[in-house]
């Protein structure tokens, strides 16, 4: 469901930024080379449509910088938590020969 959500967000986003910028859905689906049905998906947030064409739909408005950091590693919370866990209690020097750090 909190996917459905914010892919219904999303969609709404997009219509309003193409409304707002008096762009029909005409020249919309036009400009990413997508029927008419297929950008009313997006607008609804269908699951359905690919990546993609969301991608392409946000680039024609304008809106696709943050695209590339939506599942960026230095924001990712949870993942930096569970690396910080996995770090050793401690770091032991090997006393086998060859093995030593310099």
């Amino acid at each position: 469901m909190p996917v459905k959500r914010s892919l219904a967000k999303l969609g709404a986003d997009i219509k309003a930024a193409r409304q707002r910028r008096r762009i029909t859905m005409a020249l919309m689906a036009e400009r990413a080379f997508v029927s008419r049905s297929t950008l009313q998906k997006v607008e609804q947030g269908d699951p359905g449509v690919s990546l993609g064409v969301y991608a392409t739909v946000l680039f024609i408005l304008g809106l696709s910088e943050r695209i590339a950091d939506l599942a960026d590693v230095s924001t990712d919370i949870l993942g930096l938590q569970l690396d910080e866990e996995r770090l050793p209690q401690r770091v032991r020097v090997s006393k086998r020969p060859g093995l030593r750090q310099q």
